[in-house]
């Protein structure tokens, strides 16, 4: 019976969560009110820290409790000292951990570009903002309508709140598809990939515009569940995922990526559209042979 196991898993889990959260709001309350930039940095490094700890533990938890395999091939190895922007196709829950088994004190750890709003979520808006989650604020095309002076101020508040990562590495996550792929979305959007969701190009052009010369290069990430249909939270502590592909490319970004106007320059907003077009053809043919040798096993 496996649902006493997955019952002590999620025990586990919430535990390691109770244990850490606690000194990560005193570390993060301390980075409010502490003078001078050094100890403030200081305390985003210990953040940081208990943060891998949390998710090491989590893959302890999974390695000793799940038969799950994690199949992670990187064509280069990864660094800690170096910033990178992650790009993945997105199907499950099951992606998540997946990102934390491929990349936790491999690289820096990995952040989420987040709305404005959610700081203000108790416990959650302290813990991203003490983890450097960086708050976007992004003005919508009626807003701008009625106002256009608000016109590329979105992006001077994200680069202000991306300053930060001039003083340590970080790892930005995009999911391109903006949603988890199910075949109902696959249909309704028509999409001209087998395997994945259209990708928004905005989302990648905002974070470059951003970030992309504090970016040494691109971790173009490809996940396969090659035992079935993508798989929920649940089967992974069920015990029902076997085996979890984890393909990373590391690719450099060349400068042209950031050195445009995406909304107002219809040139360069295709030319990056065209791009993200090309890693998604490429990233599509990767998932059929990925599926294929994960068959033939």
């Amino acid at each position: 019976m496996r649902l006493p196991v997955a019952l002590l898993i999620i025990v586990l889990l919430l535990l390691n969560t109770l244990i850490l959260i606690g000194p990560m709001m005193l570390i993060a309350l301390l980075k409010l009110i502490l003078p001078g930039q050094t100890l403030k940095d200081a305390c985003s490094r210990a953040v940081m820290w208990i943060a891998e700890t949390w998710a090491e533990l989590c893959k302890a938890t999974f390695a000793l409790l799940t038969p799950t395999h994690w199949d992670i091939r990187c064509d280069v190895p990864l660094r800690q000292d170096t910033s990178y922007l992650v790009i993945s196709n997105h199907q499950s829950w099951v992606d998540i951990p997946a990102l934390v088994q491929s990349f936790n004190r491999k690289t820096p750890y990995f952040k989420f570009f987040l709305k404005q709003e959610l700081i203000w979520v108790p416990f959650l808006g302290l813990a991203f903002w003490a983890l450097d989650y960086p708050f976007m604020k992004r003005y919508s095309k009626s807003v701008l309508a009625k106002h256009p002076e608000l016109r590329g101020k979105d992006l001077e508040i994200t680069k202000a709140a991306c300053e930060k990562f001039r003083r340590m590495p970080v790892t930005v996550v995009n999911y391109l598809e903006g949603t988890r792929f199910t075949p109902a979305k696959h249909a309704a959007q028509q999409s001209p990939y087998r395997n994945l969701l259209k990708p928004k190009s905005g989302g990648i052009a905002f974070v470059l515009a951003a970030l992309g010369e504090q970016i040494d290069a691109l971790l173009d990430v490809t996940v396969v569940y090659p035992d079935g249909p993508p798989p929920g939270f649940a089967d992974l502590l069920m015990g029902r995922v076997p085996r979890v592909i984890v393909d990373i490319r590391v690719t450099p970004l060349p400068d042209w990526l950031w050195q445009g106007d995406y909304e107002n320059d219809r040139d360069f907003r295709s030319r990056i559209q065209r791009w993200v077009s090309d890693l998604w053809h490429a990233k599509d043919a990767r998932i059929d042979q990925l599926k294929a040798e994960g068959a033939s096993r």
